[in-house]
C-alpha cells in the first residue's frame, strides 16, 4: 500500500510539474496575446463573434463526422508515407526583390502561403514565414530542404504586409518582428493586431478588418476583408482573432488573397459581389478528407476559382511544409491533371521565380516532377 501511495504521489508531482512547464512555455512572446481593451470591445460588437469566439458562417466542424481524433493522431504520427517530404533538396533561384522595375506587375512565390506581389507600384508581402519552421519550436514542422529561400534581409520596404490569420504557418513571430521597420502598414483580420502590438508594432500602422469591412488606402487603392471557412489560434484557446480572405483593389485590377479556407458558398457570393478577379491566389495543400471543412480538397479548388470568376489562379499552401498526410507533390500533380479538362489559366511557378501573371502566353513547367 505504501508503494502504491508513493507511485501516486510521484505521478501527481509529475503532472503538476509538466503542467507548470507547459504553462510557462506558453508565456513566451511567440504565442502572442489575446485581444484586450478597446480591441476586445470592438470584437464583442462583431456579428461574427458569438459565445466568446469568432465562428464560421456555416457549421464547420474541425473534423468530419466520419473521422475521429484518435484515428487522425494515429495516422499522423505512425502512418508511414515515404513521400511526405522530398527525398532530395529542392533547387530554386530567387528573384532580387530590391532590384525590380517599379512599373512591373509581378508575383513571387516563397513556398507554402508566403508570397510577394508588386502591383501598380505597390509592394505587398503576404503571410511570410522565413524562420525555417512553422511551429512554436524550431525542431518540428521544418521547411523542406531548399525551400527556405528568402530571409527578411531580402525584402524591400513594403507598402503593405498582409496577414490572413494567426496560425503558425501564416504568422511567424521571428519573421514579422524583423519586418517591422520595413512595413509601412499591416492589413489583417480583427484581433490579430493584438499579437502585432505585443511584438512592438505601432498600432497606428495596423489596419484590422472584420468580415465585410473595407479600408480606403488612398489614390484609388482599397482593401476589403471577406469571409473564409477556417479557424484561428496560436495556443489552446481558439478563434479569438478572425480569419479572413482579402481583396486588394487598385485603380485597374482586383486580386483575391484567399488565405486558408474550406470550400463553401462564400466563394460564389464574393465572386458575385466583386464581379470577378484578375487573379485569385487560393490554398491547395495540407488537406485531408478528415478535415475537409477547413481546407479545400483538390476537386474543390477549380470550382472555387470558377465561383470567384477568377481569370487566373495560383495555388499556394504547398511544397514547403508537411502539415498533412499526402505526398508532398500531390497537390500540384492533382490540380494539373484536373485542369486538363477545365483548361483554366493555372499558374504554377517555382519558388523564387518572377512571374508576370498577366502574360497569358507563358507556359509553366511541372517542376515538381524533377524531384522524388
Amino acid at each position: 500500500m505504501e508503494l502504491f501511495k508513493n507511485i501516486l504521489i510521484a505521478l501527481l508531482v509529475f503532472v503538476i510539474v509538466f503542467a507548470a512547464a507547459i504553462f510557462l512555455f506558453m508565456q513566451l512572446p511567440q504565442f502572442g496575446k489575446e485581444p484586450s481593451g478597446k480591441r476586445l470591445e470592438r470584437i464583442l460588437k462583431s456579428p461574427n463573434y458569438q459565445k466568446d469566439k469568432f465562428d464560421n458562417i456555416n457549421f464547420t466542424p474541425q473534423l468530419a463526422a466520419d473521422a475521429s481524433m484518435p484515428g487522425v493522431m494515429f495516422r499522423f504520427f505512425f502512418g508511414k508515407n515515404k513521400n511526405l517530404i522530398p527525398k532530395e533538396k529542392l533547387n530554386f533561384q530567387k528573384t532580387n526583390l530590391k532590384n525590380l522595375n517599379p512599373d512591373e506587375n509581378i508575383y513571387v512565390w516563397m513556398g507554402h502561403s508566403s508570397y510577394f506581389i508588386q502591383i501598380d507600384g505597390k509592394k505587398i508581402l503576404v503571410d511570410p514565414v522565413f524562420s525555417g519552421n512553422a511551429s512554436p519550436v524550431n525542431f518540428t514542422t521544418k521547411a523542406f530542404g531548399g525551400t527556405d529561400l528568402y530571409s527578411t534581409e531580402d525584402i524591400p520596404d513594403l507598402d503593405y504586409l498582409i496577414i490572413t490569420h494567426d496560425h503558425w504557418d501564416h504568422l511567424d513571430y521571428e519573421t514579422v518582428k524583423k519586418l517591422n521597420p520595413k512595413a509601412k502598414q499591416v492589413i489583417t483580420g480583427l484581433g490579430t493586431g493584438e499579437h502585432l502590438e505585443y511584438w512592438n508594432y505601432d498600432p497606428k500602422k495596423i489596419i484590422e478588418l472584420d468580415w465585410g469591412e473595407n479600408f480606403e488606402l488612398g489614390n484609388g487603392f482599397k482593401v476589403y476583408a471577406e469571409t473564409a471557412r477556417h479557424f484561428s489560434g496560436r495556443g489552446f484557446k481558439r478563434n479569438q482573432a478572425i480569419w479572413a480572405s482579402f481583396i486588394f483593389k487598385t485603380p485597374k485590377r482586383k486580386i483575391y488573397i484567399g488565405g486558408d479556407s474550406g470550400f463553401d458558398d462564400h466563394f460564389e457570393k464574393i465572386g458575385k459581389k466583386f464581379g470577378g478577379f484578375d487573379l485569385a491566389i487560393l490554398e491547395l495543400g495540407q488537406y485531408n478528407k478528415d478535415w475537409r471543412y477547413i481546407h479545400m480538397m483538390p476537386e474543390e479548388f477549380l470550382v472555387a476559382a470558377k465561383n470567384l470568376k477568377a481569370e487566373r489562379i495560383i495555388p499556394v499552401h504547398n511544397s514547403k511544409f508537411a502539415l498533412a498526410l499526402h505526398d508532398w507533390k500531390e497537390p500540384l500533380q492533382k490540380i494539373t491533371a484536373l485542369n486538363e479538362k477545365e483548361n483554366r489559366r493555372l499558374i504554377t511557378p517555382k519558388i523564387g521565380e518572377k512571374v508576370n501573371w498577366e502574360d497569358d502566353s507563358k507556359t509553366y513547367e511541372q517542376w515538381w516532377e524533377a524531384y522524388e
